[in-house]
C-alpha cells in the first residue's frame, strides 16, 4: 500500500509546483487522491507510449508494485492496490465522512470495450452513464455537474461550465470526493476572536483566529525554519498536517526545499514531539478550480491530449479517442468544529523546538489532509490569505 500512497504524494507534490509557478500569492487548494483516482482510471485504458507517460507523472513506475491476478489489472498491480487503498478510505470510524464517487458519462451508442467497462466497475465502482453528447449537449452537460453535486453534498457545484464539454466529447470520467470530520479535541468558539493574519511583509487583514491549549504533535524544522503540527480529526485515522514558516517571507524557501523524501522524514513520528501547544489557526473556506491540461503536459503527460497520438485502445476500438479536458474543482472549511472539504476531477529534524509551545498560524502556510495509516496526502492546500 506504500507504494500507491507514495505515487499520490509524489503527483501531489509535483503537480503542487505545477500551479504554484502561476500562483505564488495566492491560495491553493485540491485532492491529489482525487486527481489520481481519475488519471488511473484513464491509464487502465491506456496503452504504448500514452500509458508510459501517464505512469511516469502519476509517479506508478514504482517497483514495489507487483504483477496482478487480476484480468483488469494489466499494469503490474496497480489498480488493485489503488482498490485497497480506496476500500481502506471508505471504512473511517464514523465521525469521518469520506465518500469517494467515481462515475464513467459516455456518448450514447459508442463502442466501447465490455472489459474497459467492467474493469472500471470492478476496481473503482464506476458505473457507466450514457448521455447524449452530439445531439444534447447541454443536458449531458447538467446530468454530469448534478451528479457532481449530490456527491460532494452540493459543495461542487459547475464542475463544468458552459463550453468546456462540447459535441466532439465521447467519454467524460468524473470523480467526486467528500470530506467532513471533527477534530479530535475541537476549538472552543468563545476563544475565537478577530486578530490580524499577515499576508506578507506590508499588508495584513483581520481574520477569525481560533485558539487552542492542548497537548500536540510538534516539530521544529531548522533546514527550513519551519515549524509541524499535527491536528488529529476525531478517531485520529486522519490528520491535518500545517507547516508553517517562522516568517512572513519564509514559506518559498519551505516550497523549494519540499520534496516527497524530505516531507515524509520532515512529518515522521521520530520528528515530532507531544508537548503541550497554544494553537492559533485562522478560519476559513476555499474553493478552487483548476484546468489540469496544460500542468498535466507541462509534467509530460503529452499524448493522452493528442488526438493524433493518444492510444486509448483499451478503452475502445476508435483510434480517434483522445482525453479533451482534465478539470478540478475542490472546496475546504476549516473551523471550530473541525474539516469540510470536498472535491471533483474531472535532513533529519532537529529535535530543539524553539518556542514550541506557541504555534500561531497568522501568516502563509502550507497543510495537508492526511490518511495515517497509509500516510496518503487527500488534500494539499496553500493559505496566503484566508
Amino acid at each position: 500500500m506504500g507504494s500507491i500512497s507514495q505515487a499520490i504524494n509524489e503527483m501531489g507534490l509535483d503537480l503542487y509546483n505545477e500551479l504554484n509557478k502561476k500562483a505564488a500569492d495566492k491560495n491553493i487548494f485540491f485532492s491529489p487522491m482525487s486527481i489520481s483516482t481519475g488519471l488511473v482510471m484513464v491509464l487502465l485504458g491506456a496503452r504504448g507510449n500514452t500509458a508510459t507517460q501517464m505512469q511516469e507523472v502519476t509517479s506508478l513506475f514504482l517497483p514495489c508494485l507487483k504483477p496482478s491476478p487480476s484480468r483488469c489489472d494489466l499494469v503490474g498491480g496497480i489498480h488493485t492496490e489503488f482498490q485497497t487503498l480506496l476500500s481502506q478510505l471508505k471504512n473511517l470510524n464514523k465521525s469521518c465522512v469520506l465518500s469517494l464517487a467515481n462515475s464513467l458519462f459516455a456518448q450514447k451508442g459508442y463502442n466501447f470495450h465490455q472489459q474497459y467497462l467492467e474493469c472500471t466497475k470492478e476496481l473503482y465502482g464506476a458505473i457507466l452513464q450514457t448521455v447524449d453528447f452530439k445531439s444534447a449537449t447541454e443536458a449531458a452537460r447538467q446530468t454530469i455537474n448534478s451528479w457532481v453535486e449530490s456527491k460532494t453534498q452540493d459543495k461542487i457545484r459547475e464542475l463544468f461550465v458552459r463550453g468546456v464539454i462540447d459535441t466532439t466529447a465521447v467519454l467524460v470520467l468524473v470523480n467526486a470526493i467528500y470530506f467532513k470530520a471533527t477534530w479530535e479535541y475541537k476549538f472552543e468558539e468563545k476563544h475565537t476572536m478577530p486578530r490580524d493574519f499577515r499576508i506578507n511583509q506590508n499588508e495584513s487583514k483581520s481574520v477569525q483566529m481560533m485558539y487552542k491549549k492542548d497537548r500536540f504533535k510538534i516539530a521544529h524544522i531548522q533546514e527550513i525554519n519551519a515549524q509541524i503540527l499535527m491536528i488529529p480529526y476525531a478517531g485520529k485515522s486522519l490528520n491535518m498536517i500545517i507547516l508553517l514558516p517562522n516568517d512572513t517571507t519564509g514559506l518559498e524557501q519551505v516550497e523549494r526545499a519540499m520534496t516527497y523524501e524530505k516531507l515524509t522524514r520532515w512529518t515522521s513520528l521520530e520528528s515530532m514531539r507531544d508537548r503541550e501547544v497554544k494553537v492559533y489557526l485562522p478560519r476559513f473556506k476555499l474553493q478552487d478550480s483548476f484546468k489540469l491540461n496544460l500542468p498535466l503536459q507541462e509534467m509530460g503527460m503529452i499524448d493522452v491530449f493528442k488526438e493524433s497520438n493518444a492510444d486509448l485502445s483499451g478503452m475502445a476500438p476508435s483510434q480517434k479517442l483522445f482525453l479533451s479536458e482534465v478539470v478540478h474543482k475542490a472546496y475546504v472549511e476549516v473551523n471550530e468544529e473541525g474539516t469540510l472539504a470536498a472535491v471533483a476531477t474531472g535532513s533529519v529534524a532537529s529535535n530543539s523546538y524553539i518556542s514550541a509551545d506557541l504555534f500561531k498560524a497568522d501568516h502563509p502556510f502550507l497543510f495537508f489532509i492526511q490518511h495515517n495509516p497509509t500516510n496518503t496526502i487527500l488534500f494539499l492546500g496553500k493559505l496566503c490569505s484566508p
